[in-house]
């Protein structure tokens, strides 16, 4: 199918996810880029909200989001930020997860994980882990419902999302429902939508296997390739979302199906036209507000 209009405005001005050759990423134009959002203006108002507040889970730095201003427990979000494991943080994501808290009215903890290459795998996904243990252990410090506590995140945050949920189920935490959007789900990078929009869509091939290789970890493992865990049953019912002109298309929807044929309550709605990051960035696409409209509606159902 052809591109959005607004996806294919988008890409005139920006041809590449990364926007420098993959040759010239030292550690030190890493930590540049890191320090640096030209889309913070794309990214969505910051809403001032009641309770915004930084904390710690098991040791792993979070921001707690609240847009109720009692203190009674409310339903829980630990959200993860996208960025190939390698860029994003809490500070760059600060206005998705405060739309996240408003339109669902639950308490959201965004993560700021170890990123790569750094911290490799598997810190990112250990933090992951770690935040949501802390958010059962420790529910009254979040103003959190233990009963619905759910998991969120985008891209390769939609990978630690996955990671955490089936790690969450093998501890017994049963969680109330997953949101992953556009997850790395495997990292063989060998499917027909990997071919198809393997360059000028944004999100490369060639980018996805350098975040990759940033992360590093055994592509067979489920900590780090969900879509390789040989027993999906008894996950949290999940909604899964997918941008069609985007690489990771077809491993996000073939997750869906995975848990779907191990009887795991799924929904899952690909983005016609839509192309990689659109979730994150409302000033740019007007998909992201309906998939997260959707994605909210989803989980308040979830925690009704």
């Amino acid at each position: 199918m052809a591109l959005h209009p607004q996806a294919e405005a988008y890409l005139k001005l920006f041809p590449t996810d990364l926007g420098t050759p993959l040759a010239e990423l030292t550690p030190e134009t890493i930590a540049q880029m890191r320090a640096l959002d030209g889309f913070a203006e794309q990214r969505g108002p910051v809403v001032p909200l009641p309770v915004v507040r930084d904390g710690s889970a098991a040791g792993v730095p979070v921001r707690v989001y609240r847009a109720d201003d009692g203190d009674h427990p409310l339903p829980v979000i630990v959200y993860f930020h996208g960025g190939g494991w390698v860029f994003g943080s809490v500070a760059r994501n600060d206005a998705l997860a405060r739309d996240l808290a408003v339109r669902t009215g639950a308490v959201v903890v965004s993560v700021d994980y170890r990123l790569a290459p750094e911290h490799p795998f598997p810190a990112a996904a250990d933090d992951a882990l770690a935040a949501v243990r802390d958010v059962f252990a420790r529910p009254a410090a979040y103003g959190a419902d233990p009963e619905r506590i759910a998991v969120l995140g985008d891209s390769a945050g939609g990978n630690l999302a996955a990671v955490a949920a089936w790690q969450a189920r093998d501890a017994g935490l049963r969680l109330a429902h997953q949101v992953l959007v556009y997850p790395v789900a495997d990292v063989a990078m060998d499917t027909p939508s990997y071919r198809t929009y393997a360059t000028g869509y944004g999100l490369g091939a060639d980018e996805m296997a350098w975040f990759a290789a940033q992360y590093g970890g055994d592509p067979a493992d489920p900590r780090l390739a969900p879509l390789r865990l040989a027993d999906k049953a008894g996950l949290a019912p999940a909604t899964v979302l997918t941008a069609e002109c985007d690489p990771l298309c077809d491993e996000g929807e073939a997750y869906a199906a995975g848990l779907a044929a191990a009887g795991v309550p799924v929904e899952y709605r690909c983005y016609a036209g839509a192309i990689h990051g659109f979730f994150g960035l409302p000033g740019f696409f007007d998909q992201a507000a309906e998939a997260r409209e959707y994605a909210a509606a989803r989980l308040k159902e979830a925690f009704a």
